[in-house]
């Protein structure tokens, strides 16, 4: 089946920095933990706000602030987030595979992009387009965007801009996700009011942080909330984020694994201007994109032509056709969806390939996204 793709004009730009600082100073301090005691990775990347002495905590706030933003901004360790007006600025020494990811460093999502691509020179943005844009003009290798989270569900915006740009799944990658609360240095658990973190971290951590009492603030990422607190020198507020995220903004974490199910994984998908080529020497999965018809028992039968076939589906989710969201049938307007389902074969299989070719005859419209090797690291 054919696949049409839009190929952009090539500019070849390269990109971002790198460094080395190491924590030095600091004080041992007590940690609680909850639950789901498992060893952290360490990494040699940490710094920042550790020229800030914990009994400089009573100076003037502007004044720590500015001091830590400082630091942030002259940094040569620290990648500045790229966004949609600044792609064009974007240098690399070429040396390492690019990988783009959403946040700033620390996030989980650098986490998972080290993880799928070691050795990586992994590079920051601001939001989830610009990562799929910085991958279409070649600003980047590749990129690693999370799409679903196994408490918190899908990551829908995700969804939505896989079908808006001309990029193929070429990998996935599974990663544990352990939640830490994170405050400045001398800040105390009982001296807490509030906490700031992207909104599923905040959902995964409910229960905890209703124990805690603390108000609920919603930022763009985990990482950046750390940054957040670091930047501001928060005497009342944490950061649910993660122990990386605590090394590379020099703050103290107060509480481990305090999710709220030990079980918390996000799944990544890894995205490139090419398609890889389908085996059939492992496990693969494909995904998939289309459209129906109104009409009883079109979706029964759009998903009977994997089961007639023993094909096992692994995902399925439905999302407005933004551009025709209402469909006029029989006098009646109805919403009109997309659905994405992620199965488990190669399109080299040739079952795979039937498949498809059976929903073909009645899909209104079928794309794939990709096909792609299964991580099986956390089966």
């Amino acid at each position: 089946m054919a696949v049409n793709a839009v190929r952009l004009p090539v500019t070849q730009l390269h990109g971002v920095i790198s460094g080395n600082l190491s924590l030095t100073n600091r004080k041992p301090s007590s940690v609680v933990r909850f639950g789901c005691g498992s060893s952290q990775r360490c990494r040699s990347i940490s710094v920042l706000s550790t020229q800030l002495e914990d009994d400089d905590f009573g100076r003037d706030d502007s004044v720590r602030s500015m001091e830590v933003k400082k630091i942030l901004d002259e940094s040569p360790l620290l990648p500045k987030p790229l966004s949609s007006n600044k792609l064009a600025q974007s240098v690399s020494n070429g040396s390492r595979v690019r990988v783009a990811y959403q946040g700033v460093p620390g996030a989980y999502s650098e986490s998972a992009a080290e993880k799928a691509y070691p050795n990586c020179e992994a590079v920051p943005c601001e939001e989830f387009d610009t990562a799929f844009e910085a991958v279409e003009r070649w600003l980047v290798d590749r990129a690693v965007l999370p799409i679903e989270n196994s408490l918190g569900g899908s990551i829908h915006r995700n969804y939505d801009l896989l079908l808006r740009h001309n990029l193929h799944i070429v990998g996935e990658v599974k990663l544990a996700v352990r939640h830490c609360l994170l405050a400045n240095h001398g800040v105390n658990i009982e001296d807490l009011r509030r906490v700031l973190s992207h909104p599923q971290a905040l959902a995964q951590c409910e229960n905890t942080l209703t124990k805690l009492g603390l108000v609920r603030e919603a930022v763009d990422d985990t990482a950046g909330a750390a940054q957040q607190i670091a930047y501001e020198k928060l005497g009342d507020a944490a950061a649910v984020a993660s122990a990386e995220a605590a090394k590379i903004y020099g703050l103290n974490i107060i509480a481990e694994d305090i999710q709220d199910d030990c079980d918390n994984v996000t799944r990544f998908l890894m995205l490139a201007r090419e398609p890889i080529i389908p085996g059939t020497n492992r496990l693969f999965k494909t995904s998939i994109v289309f459209s129906l018809e109104e009409g009883p028992g079109v979706l029964f039968k759009a998903l009977a032509v994997f089961a007639l076939r023993e094909i096992n589906l692994t995902k399925i989710e439905s999302r407005p056709l933004r551009k025709h969201p209402l469909r006029a049938s029989g006098g009646l307007k109805y919403f009109d969806y997309l659905f994405y389902v992620d199965f488990e074969a190669s399109m080299a299989d040739e079952v795979a390939q039937n498949a498809l070719r059976h929903l073909e005859e009645f899909a209104t419209f079928l794309r794939v996204l990709g096909s792609y090797p299964v991580d099986t690291s956390m089966l």
